[in-house]
């Protein structure tokens, strides 16, 4: 190997130190809460707007397309260059789409302002890979736990406070609000986050390259994956339809819709459970066990129509089954190869993103022309593949992985 294409080893480490834990769950909680600020007052765009649940899906969907996007095409860069880097730049561009989204005029500003969005929230996907490079193996479960603990608080807040913003204010001023969150976040980085070294130094189009190979080789890390993408068609699609489904079915508006995020975060608390099991016994258990919960609660959600206690039930079993496969699911990826964090991170949130985008489109077609039924149908049929998946990856690599 030429010493161009020769990794840059880390500096060795004595462990996360809190300080550092606490700004990453800080940016995980502001930045990637942002990119649920539109959820709860679709209903309110789509009536300002003039379009109906099949149109205004396209927001959703292209935010969900553009967080893919940046997955696949700036995420990959931070094996290259300094993560710090890399984070400020997105961070700054964040905080830019942001103010157009609050000043959009026209939907199509709106959907090309949401496009940018979801492609520069994807600055999270360097936090697992700074949060493990820092810390020992046998923490990482419950070092990723937390991480995307804090990123599950912030949907939490910014759903909760964008639809509550949105009923009282407009939903304009929910992206105002994104402004406010993340000017502050943005200073504590630049002053606070240290420098993270690369770990190769090959050009950018061999990046995206090794990509591919790194997915060739690895089939725990293509089957892994492929489970989370198909958990993803539900949740992607369930927080897409929600504010129409509730407008449509039940005549609610954004500030209902926001109000859903509560029962819709229930994963929180078992976060970092969910991560020191995985530490203890290995992945499978702890994927199988989330794929069940979340197929249980496809089954709640089916009597939404007429009952708005199964969306408040369902969104909590939901939420609680997503986050257990998605911290072990994740943990385990962190830990294929050390020189490609970013890469691995890349391959496992693109599946993962894919398949939100794949499940707002979906759901919000289904929606509009076939009803809720037909929208639960789809997120049963990705779950079971999911469970599929992760039986034939046990049959071949045995219980603990």
């Amino acid at each position: 190997m030429s010493s161009k294409n020769a990794p840059i080893p880390h500096a060795a480490t004595g462990g996360l130190s809190r300080g550092l834990m606490l700004l990453l769950a800080s940016t995980g909680f502001c930045a990637g809460g942002v990119m649920h600020v539109h959820s709860p007052v679709l209903g309110a765009m789509a009536q300002e707007f003039g379009v109906g649940p099949s149109v205004i899906g396209w927001v959703a969907t292209l935010t969900y397309a553009g967080y893919f996007t940046g997955l696949i095409f700036i995420v990959p860069i931070g094996d290259r260059v300094d993560k710090r880097r890399l984070m400020l730049a997105q961070l700054g561009m964040l905080i830019v789409a942001n103010v157009v989204l609050a000043t959009a005029s026209s939907l199509g500003v709106m959907m090309a302002g949401s496009f940018v969005l979801g492609a520069c929230v994807c600055l999270t996907q360097n936090l697992v890979p700074i949060a493990v490079g820092a810390s020992h193996p046998d923490e990482r479960g419950k070092v990723v736990g937390t991480v995307l603990m804090a990123m599950f608080l912030g949907f939490l807040f910014n759903r909760l406070a964008s639809g509550l913003i949105g009923a009282y204010f407009g939903w304009r001023w929910s992206f105002v609000f994104g402004v406010l969150m993340l000017t502050p976040l943005a200073l504590a980085l630049l002053l606070r986050l240290p420098s993270v070294a690369p770990t190769t130094r090959i050009g950018y189009g061999s990046l995206l390259r090794s990509v591919w190979t790194l997915y060739r080789a690895n089939r725990g890390l293509r089957l892994t994956s492929a489970t989370q993408f198909f958990l993803a068609i539900g949740y992607g699609g369930f927080w897409a339809t929600l504010a129409p489904m509730l407008l449509l079915l039940h005549g609610m508006g954004p500030a209902e819709a926001g109000m859903m995020a509560i029962p819709g975060a229930a994963g929180v608390f078992i976060s970092r459970p969910a991560g020191r099991w995985m530490d203890r016994s290995g992945a499978l258990p702890v994927v199988v066990t989330s794929i069940f919960v979340f197929i249980a609660s496809l089954a709640i959600l089916g009597f939404s129509a007429w009952w708005i206690g199964a969306v408040i039930v369902g969104a909590a079993v939901m939420d609680c089954g997503l986050r257990g496969a998605i911290v072990a699911n994740q943990t385990l990826v962190a830990g294929v190869d050390a020189g490609a964090r970013n890469r691995s991170n890349t391959i496992f949130g693109a599946h993962n993103w894919g398949g939100n985008t794949t499940g707002a489109f979906l759901a919000s077609m289904a929606l509009a022309y076939s009803g809720w039924t037909a929208v639960c149908v789809i997120f049963f049929g990705g779950a079971l593949l999911a469970l599929a998946l992760q039986w034939r990856l046990a049959s071949t690599t045995g219980a603990r992985r």
